[in-house]
């Protein structure tokens, strides 16, 4: 994933670009970077690996080091960027949100007109850069936005900061991810997450279409290509990876997710599937809101058993090695020791991806006395890799507890029957629920259901991108 912001203004805009990107920190944990444009300079760039660092400790001295009356930042966990890019069209730099999933198809064919790329280690392209050559085919900025965007399979928010100060921002074919228009009296901005310019002083304009390609100017928008009529944005920005703050199509995160939890709730007491417990608790972070939902709608007290210890690891997916995030994130666990021992527990989870840190979370607690451990998924069950934004690390559908559990059951077989495995009231389902309890050591577990989910969201599934949960295009 990734997050991106760019302003324009009358003056100097570094300082409301650099906390602007900052405010994406929680989509991504690799790379960041500034670029900036000014009148005498040009146009300037900086990018810094972030892995280790958050990452306004790596630009701490950017004010020292860049100026610009228009910049745009941004936060990933794929290739570093903004890259500057000199072309027929101009100067520019660049960034992205998205991924290419036809990269290699595509190289072969620049490589085939004799267009050359710089490698990065190991011989890999960057994404961002392939764009940019897609983009340089053609004669505008608007017309190449749109051919790149038509031939790449997965998703592309493009964002460009022009030689002459004027920044262009284009929302995915499909509205996957959103992209928001500001504003305040000397200047405009644009950003995935409004919030981020909200607390710099910008009122939101409004949301982009899908498809959308605007240029911001300090006094105002020109549009360059209006919305496409057809939404798919990823019903997982507000169950998941969104900022709780978070805004999209008028559905607040945070307010999203009690709906969800109380759902799930009503869903457990009408299917009696509600256990006897003494505490309804989240997973942190992303999971402490759905329980909350869930117990003021259940009627059991909410609490913390474990808290996590975040000021020197803020996320247990930091480390790039899998064994080492998973032992990072039991590290940052420290209980409440009265809250576990003798005690009955029900947690809500975001999601359940591959269950590896969910089973040392149920060892951890049952270490420290507790009597059970259930667990709530506040999403459907995952059936399909994400293949428009890569929010998860999994390479490999079996990758994914479900699926790996499917094949154990019923083999390749099982592929054609995920309809069932997903709901709970068929034999297939209960099964695929029995076997991920053994394996991951829960007491009982159940799913949000994909009506539930769209319901808490408010948006008509038509609107939603469901692929993960059903495989809809």
């Amino acid at each position: 994933m990734g997050g991106f912001i760019g302003v324009v203004g009358k003056q100097d805009v570094i300082s409301d670009v650099f906390f602007g990107t900052d405010y994406h920190s929680h989509l991504g944990t690799k790379s960041g970077g500034i670029a900036a444009y000014d009148p005498e300079i040009g146009l300037q760039r900086n990018i810094h690996n972030i892995t280790a660092s958050p990452f306004r400790t790596k630009f701490e001295h950017i004010f020292e080091q860049m100026r610009g009356t228009s910049a745009v930042g941004c936060i990933n966990d794929t290739d570093p960027q903004p890259l500057l890019i000199r072309s027929h069209l101009g100067t520019y730099a660049i960034c992205i949100v998205g991924v290419v999933n036809n990269s290699e198809r595509l190289l072969s064919e620049q490589l085939s007109n004799s267009v050359h790329f710089n490698a990065m280690t190991g011989g890999k392209l960057n994404s961002t850069e392939l764009i940019a050559a897609l983009i340089n085919q053609k004669k505008s900025f608007t017309e190449g936005i749109i051919f790149a965007q038509s031939v790449i399979e997965g998703t592309a928010n493009i964002l460009i900061l022009r030689d002459d100060g004027s920044i262009i921002a284009a929302r995915d074919l499909w509205g996957r991810l959103p992209v928001s228009v500001g504003r305040k009296e000397d200047g405009m901005c644009v950003s995935l997450e409004g919030f981020a310019y909200a607390k710099l002083g910008y009122e939101t304009v409004r949301e982009l279409g899908p498809g959308e390609i605007v240029e911001l100017h300090s006094d105002g928008e020109t549009v360059l290509q209006p919305p496409r009529a057809k939404k798919r944005i990823c019903a997982f920005l507000w169950s998941y990876y969104g900022y709780p703050t978070s805004e999209y199509e008028g559905v607040t995160v945070e307010t999203m997710r009690y709906r969800n939890g109380s759902i799930m709730a009503l869903n457990d007491i009408k299917d009696g599937s509600l256990p006897d417990i003494d505490y309804v608790c989240g997973v942190p972070d992303s999971g402490t809101p759905h329980a909350i939902g869930y117990s003021l709608t259940s009627g059991v007290p909410f609490a913390r058993p474990f808290i996590k210890y975040t000021p020197t690891w803020p996320r247990s997916f930091m480390p790039e090695n899998q064994k080492d995030r998973n032992r990072v994130a039991k590290m940052k666990q420290i209980p409440v020791h009265e809250l576990i021992r003798d005690k009955s527990l029900l947690f809500v989870d975001d999601s359940i991806v591959r269950g590896t840190q969910l089973r040392e979370t149920v060892e951890f607690l049952s270490a420290h006395g507790a009597k059970s451990v259930h667990m709530r998924s506040a999403c459907p069950p995952i059936m399909y890799g994400c293949k428009y934004l890569a929010f998860s690390r999994s390479t490999s559908e079996l990758e994914l507890i479900t699926r790996s559990t499917i094949m154990e059951l019923e083999g390749e077989e099982g592929a054609n029957h995920l309809e069932e495995y997903s709901d709970p009231s068929t034999e297939r389902g209960k099964r695929m629920r029995s076997e991920i309890c053994r394996k991951l050591c829960f007491d009982s577990l159940e799913f949000q259901t994909l009506e539930g989910l769209c319901r808490a969201i408010g948006i008509d599934k038509d609107c939603l991108c469901t692929y993960c949960w059903d495989g809809r295009e």
